[in-house]
């Protein structure tokens, strides 16, 4: 089924992150120009690592984004475009082969008909089907076509990149979803949402990967020849950054948190022996408890688990056998990117260019959205505007075992008695 978002007037984003939940509410003009008219965000309760952990909790802080951002709308919304995370996140490419008319090009009765017949019946096998885009187009086993209408051939492909997550963790964001009086018009990964707001066409044509470093996970979506061809997930993200802190330094978390954001970098500099940082003991009231230390015991804290992103990351790549294409790039976003030094590091390890990406396909975007921490969200209201997916009509799920086994007892049951 397919969406047609660019004939309603208003739509609405919600991005739930494992740091903060935001909403935004824009409105479409007749020649498809958006228009942001409201948005709120809070700090995230009930999230951990993309994943709901209670269900009240998520639910109050979906209530609160929302209503922050109706307010400012003055306007009520019933259904939103959601993203989905985790480090669940998983990618096939399927292909799908019909035999043509050569004496005629083809015809979009063609491309839907190989299209149909890629995405029929898909076996997800527990998993929940987010993504369904066809990539790429080929003549005769040919190069690939971006377009291959109007061309002459005897046979045409197709291939299909399918993207899921298991089924059991999309239930339980439906439920908050639900429990907060709305529906979801429709779904993305992250950081395909972040590579629709953040990548330029350039980027996408020579071949780029989107690193959406958030705060519980590290979300991949890997472009070539224009097309998202891979989608991957981290289970590591800027939370991890802050454990490590709270308990190398035994602080409290608020105060680990506010370490990084204020004094954090991702290598160690020449001055960061010299300057001294104020360490707030956990459950110590008495200022006289505080301690001193150098800068560089906080970066030393933190390089190594930006180091380990990294390293991940490569492993993700190597996998898709972009690790040593010289000219594929990294863009990196999320909230956890706009820490200082990060994107030299990230170069260093990954061996790539990398530069910091930022919400840039929307005009008129509000200045306090235009930061890597809303790439997402602004992605999402991107991915509603230019939506063509095409889900199948029926998916087929692999019956897990305990099922199998109660119908085999039942079977014999009813034959033996």
């Amino acid at each position: 089924m397919s969406h047609s978002f660019n004939r309603l007037t208003t739509i609405a984003a919600l991005d739930i992150g494992s740091s903060k939940v935001c909403c935004i509410i824009a409105k479409i003009s007749r020649d498809k120009k958006m228009n942001v008219v409201g948005y709120g965000y809070n700090a995230s309760k009930g999230i951990k690592n993309g994943y709901i952990t209670d269900i009240n909790q998520a639910t109050l802080s979906i209530c609160n984004a929302v209503e922050s951002a109706e307010q400012m709308a003055n306007e009520r919304i019933d259904r939103v475009i959601v993203n989905v995370s985790g480090d669940k996140t998983k990618s096939i490419m399927k292909n799908s082969v019909i035999q043509i008319n050569k004496n005629r090009p083809v015809s979009e009765a063609d491309i839907n008909k190989v299209i149909e017949k890629g995405i029929s019946k898909i076996n997800v096998e527990d998993n929940e089907l987010i993504h369904c885009l066809p990539t790429s187009y080929r003549l005769n086993g040919g190069e690939e076509i971006k377009d291959p209408r109007n061309i002459f051939g005897e046979n045409l492909s197709v291939d299909i990149l399918l993207g899921m997550i298991p089924e059991i963790n999309y239930r339980n964001i439906a439920t908050v979803i639900e429990n907060s009086h709305l529906e979801i018009a429709e779904k993305s990964f992250s950081a395909y949402a972040s590579a629709l707001s953040c990548l330029v066409e350039d980027e996408k044509e020579i071949g780029a990967t989107i690193v959406d470093v958030g705060g519980g996970t590290t979300s991949i979506t890997t472009f070539r020849n224009g097309y998202p061809v891979y989608f991957g997930s981290i289970g590591v993200g800027g939370n991890n950054i802050t454990n490590d802190i709270a308990w190398g330094l035994t602080t409290s978390f608020t105060h680990a948190e506010r370490l990084k954001t204020l004094h954090g970098c991702a290598f160690l500099t020449s001055h960061d022996q010299s300057e001294t940082l104020n360490i707030y003991p956990v459950g110590e009231e008495d200022d006289s408890s505080i301690r001193q230390i150098p800068k560089s015991d906080l970066i030393s804290i933190i390089t190594p688990r930006i180091e380990e992103i990294f390293e991940l990351v490569n492993e993700k790549l190597a996998e898709q056998g972009l690790k040593d294409v010289s000219s594929h790039r990294v863009v990196l976003t999320g909230g956890t990117s706009q820490l200082p030094g990060i994107r030299e590091v990230a170069s260093m390890v990954l061996d790539k260019q990398v530069r910091l990406g930022k919400p840039k396909n929307l005009v008129n975007l509000p200045d306090s959205l235009y930061t890597p921490s809303f790439s997402t969200v602004i992605g999402l209201l991107l991915f509603a505007l230019s939506y063509t997916e095409k889900k199948p009509n029926k998916i087929i799920s692999k019956p897990s075992s305990n099922a199998g086994y109660l119908s085999r007892i039942f079977g014999w049951m009813k034959q033996n008695f």
